[in-house]
């Protein structure tokens, strides 16, 4: 692209209401479009960002990518992930969190952001059925094929709002590129081609963003990039399905034109629009946006066409229509509501052992700290790790190792109350929270645990395992000063040491009163 000459464009690139990459971010490209690029020189570049580390490593261990063990370090995501996914990851969330938390006239960031999420969601889906595509490089292409509108709604907010006033007093048919070009002199298209080009985004991705609304304006020779645009557009189609007043004109649209552009079967795409809502609310919780419940495609549809129906029945059959109406989209309401209530549950759920994860475990501490305070009780927490656990890994495997973790909650939770919560803590640490418990009780409950576990033949058919745990106790009572969670994860992790400081196969207790850690004994 050559230097913009549209007034508009000129004045958008110069605003210092423009967001810029951060320095990370941009030194990231120049590395990753170096033949010579060093892989321990982007490793270093990511590691000098914490947050940006921390946000990879949440990626990389989501059900984004599924891979069978934890990541644990920026070495290893950067090496299972490759460059070109961590470029586009780190690209992700740059451009997420841009114009977060603002207000700008009638712009609704939220809404903005969701519908790229579904749009990039669904250009992954379909780029896992085209041979050659790189599905988290056309992920982060389609993300941002829109940036123009919020490049508008950040650097010309008043007039932006005309162009969104106009449309919300349009039919669906009116075409957004034409009101834009009519009020603001550029579609936002254009815009946010020429943002990706000052950006020293690749070319395919400012092809993309300039083209994504029509294959057919565009010339372009390259295969690569030419079917990135079909990809780019048809996701959008499905995007649609979601967020416009008329989800069957897109759905029947993606139906015919994924079949004539990328010769995508029905079965294909049948299957491609099943997955959508499940997709988008696991992209959603692993990039952190925040969205609306997740309705199926079928749902959508179904209302859609009811609707429709409604249009041609007489005043007496529309009653009666309408009274059957409403009993179909209670009964969808309630499959929603069971879909997203399964949704919760699994977001509060380790994949690999089936019990509760860290998440789950913070937010049941701190509800039952609190009610504990309320009603004069105490609450105790179990803090315990399998002993040399890396010996198993090095010695047989990750899956020897991934099956010990599954025994072992099994093990463990038969010896718990069922009203006692056990949550994975991360590795092969482990937390129990006990409502209504003393220390004493919970010394009785850890002796136990520890117990049944040493005792326990992990035999997965092929060999068999001794396995034993340290664990360390801690409890809090409302005269305790300063209750709050990490006080008391922190005691019990004094004690955890304690116990693998005398020899590990045992539970300790801290006391909160004396300072004293007093150790039992466990074979």
């Amino acid at each position: 692209m050559t230097k913009p000459q549209n007034k508009t464009l000129v004045a958008i690139l110069a605003s210092a209401q423009l967001p810029t990459l951060p320095v990370v971010a941009s030194r990231l490209l120049e590395l990753t479009a170096r033949e010579d690029a060093a892989f321990t020189e982007i490793v270093g570049l990511i590691a000098q960002d914490p947050a940006l580390s921390a946000k990879l490593l949440k990626v990389a261990n989501s059900a984004f990518f599924n891979f069978p063990q934890q990541i644990v370090s920026i070495n290893q995501s950067v090496s299972l992930l490759g460059l070109n996914a961590v470029r586009s990851l780190v690209l992700s969330f740059t451009f997420l969190s841009m114009g977060r938390h603002q207000e700008i006239g009638l712009f609704r960031h939220d809404l903005f952001w969701e519908r790229s999420l579904s749009a990039a969601t669904a250009a992954r889906l379909i780029a896992e059925r085209v041979p050659g595509m790189d599905t988290d490089e056309i992920f982060t292409i389609c993300l941002l094929c829109d940036i123009g509108q919020l490049i508008f709604a950040l650097t010309l907010p008043g007039r932006y709002n005309q162009v969104l006033q106009r449309l919300a007093d349009s039919d669906v048919e009116t075409d957004q590129g034409a009101i834009e070009e009519e009020l603001l002199a550029a579609a936002h298209t254009t815009v946010g081609a020429e943002a990706a080009r000052f950006w020293g985004l690749p070319a395919i991705m400012q092809a993309a963003i300039l083209h994504h609304h029509d294959p057919k304006t565009s010339a372009e020779t390259d295969a690569q990039t030419a079917l990135t645009i079909k990809t780019v557009y048809l996701a959008n189609l499905v995007a649609g399905i979601f967020h416009t007043l008329a989800p069957e004109r897109c759905h029947r649209r993606f139906l015919a034109e994924a079949e004539s552009l990328l010769g995508l079967e029905r079965r294909e795409t049948n299957a491609l629009l099943a997955a959508m809502d499940i997709e988008i609310a696991k992209a959603a919780l692993c990039f952190d946006v925040g969205i609306h419940p997740v309705r199926p495609v079928a749902d959508i549809i179904q209302e859609a066409n009811i609707r429709l129906s409604l249009l041609h029945l007489s005043y007496e059959e529309m009653n009666r229509e309408l009274v059957r109406t409403n009993e179909e989209l209670a009964r969808l309401k309630e499959q929603l509501d069971a879909r997203n209530r399964l949704l919760e549950a699994l977001a509060n759920i380790d994949g690999l052992t089936g019990i509760s994860n860290h998440r789950f475990f913070q937010a049941f501490l701190q509800g039952e700290i609190i009610r504990t305070t309320a009603n004069g009780g105490m609450v105790s927490l179990l803090l315990f790790d399998i002993d040399h656990f890396k010996r198993f890994n090095d010695t047989h495997g990750h899956r020897t190792g991934d099956f010990i973790l599954k025994e072992l909650c099994q093990v463990a939770g038969a010896a718990i109350r069922e009203y006692d919560v056990m949550a994975r803590y991360g590795g092969e640490e482990f937390v129990v929270v006990l409502p209504d418990t003393s220390s004493e009780g919970a010394m009785t409950v850890a002796d136990r645990v520890c117990r049944v576990i040493a005792g326990h033949d992990f035999a997965d058919g092929f060999n068999h395992f001794q396995v034993t745990v340290s664990i360390g106790v801690a409890s809090l009572a409302p005269a305790d000063a300063n209750n709050d969670r990490n006080q008391l994860i922190g005691m019990a992790d004094k004690a955890l040491y304690e116990a693998k400081r005398q020899g590990r196969n045992r539970v300790c207790q801290y006391s909160a009163r004396t300072r004293r850690r007093l150790p039992f004994g466990c074979t």
